[in-house]
């Protein structure tokens, strides 16, 4: 049993978190922000910098967003993009804010194969920031999808 536990909290771990999940097709990608390296520094912290422009991972269960449940719009914290709604929003007990679907034509996608296997990678389509990764083990009475996003890629605007 404890063996079994082991297996599944590592795997927990490793579906959503690397260090070193940089997607090459989205570098030479053109987005409708763009800007350098030194601009991106001066405008996010380190672990944004780390998270969103170095395809990061922030720790599991370290962003105060995995569990808002308040009423409002999760957008890209580097351009304000809209990205996930939070009538889509559910605990899926990884440690990551995770929703079923992302508001239409903001979120692209890219496949990273850092780990060694296929992953889809999320990142926003107006700045190009690395947001998480997308997997099939969602809520099955909705879309089945799983948006496993770092947190520290976000913020939250509450609704009015």
């Amino acid at each position: 049993m404890k063996y079994f536990l082991s297996v599944v909290l590592v795997s927990l771990l490793f579906s959503c978190n690397s260090s070193a999940q940089k997607n090459d097709t989205k570098k030479s990608q053109v987005f409708p922000i763009s800007k350098t390296e030194a601009e991106w520094k001066k405008e996010l912290t380190a672990e944004q910098f780390y998270v969103m422009r170095e395809a990061g991972t922030e720790r599991a269960f370290s962003s105060p967003l995995d569990k808002n449940y308040k009423k409002g719009t999760y957008v890209c914290a580097a351009c304000e993009t809209p990205l996930y709604l939070s009538d889509h929003k559910f605990d899926s007990g990884t440690g990551w804010p995770s929703f079923d679907r992302v508001i239409e034509g903001n979120v692209d996608f890219g496949t990273d194969n850092d780990l060694g296997f296929s992953r889809n990678e999320e990142h926003c389509a107006n700045c190009g920031a690395h947001l998480g990764h997308v997997f099939d083990d969602g809520p099955g009475d909705t879309t089945g999808k799983r948006h496993c996003i770092n947190g520290t890629s976000l913020k939250f605007i509450p609704e009015a």
